[in-house]
């Protein structure tokens, strides 16, 4: 997408939330590493969902990592919205969390119907405990008896 028509499509969005400052960013927001095709192509989001990700993503990401500080007061109630201190009401808060929960693992549906759940390691290993009887494995053949 041409810049032209990058800033075009970003003055159109930029009112999602009422505010003409909030959510700002000056690039588009790609994870190529949860979603190598693309938010559109992945099948999780709608069209207008990916757009607004796209456009809004990186400013989102900075104001719930804390990057940057909320400027408006949208920006302030999503960060509310992301520490889980209010329910998400507006259209970019309920698409952040939407992505942050396919960010963090896709369950995988087997053939059979089971679910795997992405793999987590175990705190603690099992020690391998034997208990074999050496003794009852071995059998003794008789000593030769010394001749003089």
């Amino acid at each position: 997408m041409s810049e032209q028509s990058f800033s075009n499509a970003n003055k159109g969005s930029e009112t999602v939330n009422g505010s003409a400052a909030s959510f700002v960013s000056h690039k588009r927001f790609y994870d190529d590493a949860n979603f190598p095709k693309g938010f559109k192509r992945s099948g999780d989001f709608t069209s207008k969902e990916a757009e607004l990700l796209e456009l809004h993503g990186y400013a989102m990401k900075n104001l719930a990592e804390g990057k940057t500080l909320p400027v408006t007061a949208d920006e302030a109630q999503f960060v509310e919205v992301i520490k889980g201190n209010i329910a998400p009401s507006s259209l970019l808060e309920q698409i952040w969390l939407k992505y942050r929960k396919l960010a963090l693992g896709k369950p995988f549906y087997a053939v059979v119907g089971t679910v795997h759940l992405p793999a987590t390691k175990p705190e603690v290993e099992p020690e391998a405990v034997f208990d074999v009887d050496i003794e009852d494995d071995v059998q003794d053949e008789p000593e030769p008896e010394d001749k003089e």
